[in-house]
Parts: structure tokens; sequence; C-alpha cells
């Protein structure tokens, strides 16, 4: 009685125990979703002091600390998420350990984890970026030294970052000034707001804070007014008389529109397509303002935000948002977009090769209007190993701001000023898209290995094709004749000759399989990496989804003319015996008929139906089996007999 009565009582405090910790994680779960990642960090934190160890745990305190640029925390939370043993954790983290790594410069580390990110996911834009650019390190460093920056006189303790230009003065966003009763649980700061740095006759600034009509009780930041310096575009939550939340729970970024009439800031309307659903954030004009460029994780978005922009008419109506495409976004963030007086297009990246966190990406893809384009890293002093944000540069292409949380600034976020006398250079690139295929299938083929050489051997690029047998490398345009080469294994090698004059939408490699000779008595079907060859209930015909795998055993008698093979077909043990070894014959006759309706000489060919004599496991008469067992037996081998 004592037993069953301390056996109960365990099992009370037993779900009592787990009911308390769901609740932790739920709210922690909570925490997160909202945005709330100091509390959600101090919620998850407690659930592991007490000894809870669980993946999801790991990975929310590691993005948790990831998204809030806590790169060392988030690099001691994912290695203990990938140290997990029997667990399959997906490929993102391992990009995001390998991010938080380059920002404690461990850059060794780093590309380890990239290598396997990389086995991962051969196909993932930031894996192609990176086993095209493994050397981004010494790139990078070329491009350094460019720029004089100096953090600006006008920061506070707090957040400050998005610089936009106002004439002479500069908008820009911070946390300051603002009563503790309007603290954000995001980062423990105040909400931000919209501030106007007026530069005086010394060259110094004065700080005012923009009127209520632009700055709500939500967050306002990342601003840009037009050329005629009469419409502004701004940042804000979705906010009226309080927060407006998706079924999440989120209040996602909106973009607004507002007209200046002097010191007045009037007609405030939200753009039309904004959503509760995903935020759109960081407006950006193009030169002549026929653009608007913005970042946002709407529908369509390649990663976790990528950048668009929408056509704005004459009559103050906009298009449809287009996503600029894998030439600029990746999987991973793609924020901030600056587009300069040349067409320039400056925006942030942690899914490109860089020096850690997100890093300022310059990219000529509006500037000359075609594929030939190149993304370049700016380079230290403007790029750190933390991150480095909201970019403009003024007309002359010379001087600017941008922000950056690097360490031994004045507070959070910093603004700081540059100076450059070297003009941003690009080197003149051209895609090169294909396709790799099966040689006797025409189906495409993933993970080939593609390389493009130059007319004297040298290498210019390399790329995997993905699941759908595509791939795109970038080469230097002043290559003319070049070699594409196409490896799998069990494959032949394939080589094409061609110019780039040609303007082909897309190369072809054709793939033909590579099987070695197989000794007798060896099963193809073993070799060849044959599917189960079905026929249908009481039939003997070959099946348009059996043909396929036929084919294979039709290649590899034409590769080798001197192997003669004999079609065993089998059955289960269910059904009368004699029956069964009439219906495999049928089988095994009509399986060597096609093979010899495809040329094959019927010398070769021998055709033998077994029934259920030669069963594969236990599987015989009174023996209860399940279907794959039985399936184990019903069969089609193609035996190598003579040589």
């Amino acid at each position: 009685m004592k037993k069953t009565i301390y056996t109960s009582l365990f099992f009370i405090l037993l779900v009592t125990g787990l009911t308390a910790q769901e609740r932790k994680i739920k709210k922690a779960s909570k925490e997160f979703e909202n945005y709330a990642y100091a509390d959600a960090i101090d919620s998850y934190k407690n659930l592991i002091d007490k000894g809870y160890s669980k993946e999801d745990i790991y990975k929310k305190l590691g993005n948790a600390n990831y998204l809030s640029a806590n790169y060392e925390a988030a690099s001691e939370w994912y290695k203990k998420l990938l140290d997990l043993e029997n667990k399959e954790i997906e490929s993102d983290y391992y990009y995001r350990y390998a991010q938080s790594l380059k920002s404690l410069q461990n850059y060794k580390e780093s590309d380890i984890w990239m290598e396997k990110f990389v086995q991962k996911s051969e196909s993932d834009t930031r894996a192609v970026n990176y086993t095209q650019n493994r050397n981004y390190l010494e790139e990078i460093e070329k491009n350094s030294g460019k720029y004089k920056v100096e953090i600006a006189e006008f920061n506070s303790e707090l957040s400050d970052f998005a610089p936009s230009f106002y004439g002479d003065n500069l908008i820009f966003s911070s946390a300051r000034n603002v009563g503790l009763n309007n603290i954000h649980n995001w980062n423990n700061q105040p909400f931000l707001n919209l501030y106007n740095a007026k530069k005086g006759e010394s060259e110094s600034f004065t700080v005012d804070k923009l009127q209520k009509k632009l700055n709500s009780k939500a967050h306002e930041s990342s601003t840009v007014i037009s050329k005629d310096g009469k419409t502004i575009y701004f940042t804000r939550n979705n906010f009226d008389k309080g927060f407006r939340r998706d079924e999440e729970g989120v209040s996602r970024l909106k973009l607004f529109r507002a007209t200046i009439d002097g010191d007045n800031w009037k007609d405030i309307e939200e753009m039309s397509f904004n959503s509760k659903e995903y935020s759109v954030a960081h407006p950006a004009l193009n030169a002549d303002n026929s653009k608007l460029f913005f970042s946002s994780d709407m529908p369509g978005t390649i990663g976790s935000s990528d950048i668009f922009y929408v056509d704005l008419n004459e009559d103050g109506s906009y298009g449809t948002p287009i996503n600029l495409g894998k030439e600029v976004n990746t999987e991973g963030r793609e924020t901030f977009p600056f587009v300069a007086a040349d067409e320039i297009l400056y925006f942030s990246s942690d899914g490109r090769p860089g020096l850690g966190g997100l890093d300022i990406f310059a990219s000529n893809i509006l500037a000359n209007n075609s594929s030939i384009t190149k993304v370049v890293n700016l380079g230290k002093p403007i790029n750190t190993d933390e991150d480095d944000f909201s970019f403009i540069v003024d007309q002359t292409g010379k001087k600017g701001y941008f922000a950056s949380n690097r360490p031994n600034g004045v507070g959070d976020d910093d603004i700081y000023s540059f100076t450059t006398a070297e003009p941003l250079a690009f080197r003149c690139d051209r895609i090169i898209d294909g396709v790799v295929k099966d040689k006797e299938t025409g189906k495409t083929l993933a993970n080939a290995n593609v390389e493009i050489l130059s007319n004297s051997g040298e290498a210019l690029g390399k790329a995997i094709s993905d699941e759908k047998g595509n791939f795109n490398i970038v080469i230097n345009c002043d290559s003319e004749k070049l070699t594409a080469i196409g490896i799998k294994t069990d494959y032949k090698e394939d080589r094409l000759n061609f110019v780039t004059a040609d303007n082909k939408k897309t190369i072809e490699l054709f793939l033909a399989p590579d099987v070695a000779e197989i000794a007798v008595d060896n099963d193809l079907s073993n070799y060849l990496d044959l599917t189960i060859i079905y026929f249908d209930f009481n039939k003997w015909n070959i099946r348009p989804d059996a043909q396929t795998e036929v084919q294979k055993v039709i290649s590899y008698l034409q590769q080798y003319p001197d192997v003669n093979i004999e079609i065993a077909s089998h059955t289960d043990s269910r059904g009368n015996k004699k029956y069964n070894e009439w219906l495999s014959s049928k089988r095994a006759e009509s399986t060597r008929a096609y093979i010899i309706s495809k040329g094959i000489s019927s010398t070769r060919l021998t055709a033998q139906g077994y029934g259920e004599n030669q069963l594969t496991n236990r599987c015989s008469d009174r023996i209860k089996c399940n279907e794959d067992e039985h399936q184990k037996n019903r069969r089609t081998e193609f035996v190598v007999i003579k040589k």
C-alpha cells in the first residue's frame, strides 16, 4: 500500500513539475515571439539553471541573443545546441553559429562551420556565395582602408542609428530623452523616436525631437525624404491607440508617408502594401525618386528579410512590390537599403561573406541594368566584426554616415561619419546559368560539381547544381572562350566549349552513367541503384514507372556489349505456388521482350520465373509477416551470367 501511495505521490509531483516547466517555456516563447528578447533571455536562463536543456530552449536562447547582436552569448548557446547528441539540427543554426564566431574574430573556426553548413545546404545562396569566395578575407582586405571614419558628436548613451539627409541636416532614430515609463522589452531601452540634427556654422550639430505627429508612442525609425523636400517616408510599429499584433502576438513594422509644409508634417498615411502579418521597413528612394526601396519579410522573401522596391507613379500611387532577387538577397538578412546618386545600391547583410554580424555591401545592379553585376563588401573600417548598417552617402559620393554597435562608442548603436577620396570600384562580372542532366534519361541531376575554365585552363568559378539541376557561376567579363565541366559520382565527366558572346540563356551539361563492369552472379539492381519494379495485380506488362528503371539496365548493356544477363522474377509466398511460378515467368518474359524492343540482342537475355522458391527472408507459407516483409520477396533481379 505504501509503495502505491508513494508512486502516486511521485507521479503527481512529476506532473506538477512538468506543468510548471511548460508554463515557463510558454512564457519565454511568448516573450521571444513578441521580440522581447531581453526578457526572453532571462526566462530561458532560469530554465537552464534548473537543469533543463531542451533543444528548443537552446535554439531560442541562441536566436534571442543573435537577433539582439549579443554574438558572444549566441555562440555559447548555439554550441550547446550543436553539441547535443542524436539530434538533427537545421542547417540555419550552423550558419548562425559560424556568423557568431566571426563576430568574435574566430574566422578559422567560423570557416569550419561554414564548410559543414555547405555540406548540409549546398544550394543555399549563402553556401554558394561562400564556396565562390573562400578567400573572402583577402578580398575584404583589398577593399579596406578607403574610408576615414569618425564618431558623430550627437550620439547618446542609448541607441542612435538610421541617419538620412534632410538638406544640410540629418534625421535619425534614437532612444534618448524618453521617460522610464516607455521601456521596450526587446532591449530594455526606451522606444525609438525621430530627431533632427541641425548643422550650425561651425559644423557642429544641435538636436531637436520632431513633432508629435511623426513621433507616436510606438517605435519610429529609418526615414527618407524626397529630393524636392516635400515628402517623407518613415518606419513605425503597427500602432493605433495601442499596438496592433498579428496572430502570433507580434506588432509588425509598417511604412508611412507624410508631406512636409515648412515646419509642419501632415497627411500621414500608411502604404497600402503594409500588413499586420509581415514587416515593411527602412525606406530608400532612387536618384530620380521613381522607385521606393525597402526591407521586408513579406511572401516571396528568400531569407529572413529581403530588399524590395515599388514604382512610384506621378499621381501619387505606387506599384506592386518586386523582390530584387538573388543577385542581392540571400537566405539571411538583407536590410537598410540606400540608393546613391550614381544608382549604387548600399545595404546591410549577414548572408554574404563578411567580418561578422551585419556588414555593409554595395551593388551596381541598378546602375548598369544588366545581369553583369558585382556585390562588394566595403571593407574596414566601415565594416567590423559587429553590426554595421544604415549607410548613406551624399551627392558627391565622398561623405556620408552609417551606424554601428562596435565597441568604444558612446552608447549601444552609434552614428559615424565617413569621408573617402577613392571611388568605389566594381569588377565587371557575368553570370553563367546552366543545368546538369542525365544523358540517358534526360532527368536533371542535383549535387553535380560544375567548373568554368578559361581558354588557358584557368579556373574561373565553381558551383554545385541544386535540387533541380540548376547552377550559376559568376565569372569576369573579360573571359570570352570558356569550357564548362560537369562531374558527378557514378557519371562520366562532360565538357562543353562555348563563348560568352553567344549570349546563351542556359548552358546544358549531359552526364552519362559510368558504372564499372560487374562480376558474374551479381545482381545489377544493387549496382545501378534500381528501385522496385512494380507490376499491377495479376498482370505482367511493364508499367511506365518501371520503364525508367529498366532503362538503366539497357544503358548498362549498351555500355558493356559482352555482358549477358538473366532476368529473374520472384513473388512472395502468398497464393498458389504453381500460379506464382507461372505469373513470375510471364513477368520475366515481359521484361525481356521490353529490353529486346529497345535494341538489345535476344541472345544476351534469358528469362526465368522462380515464383516463391527463393525467398529473401522468413516469410514462407503460414508465417505471419507484414506487407513490407512480403514486398522484399516480390522483386525482379538482373543477374550477370556471362562475360
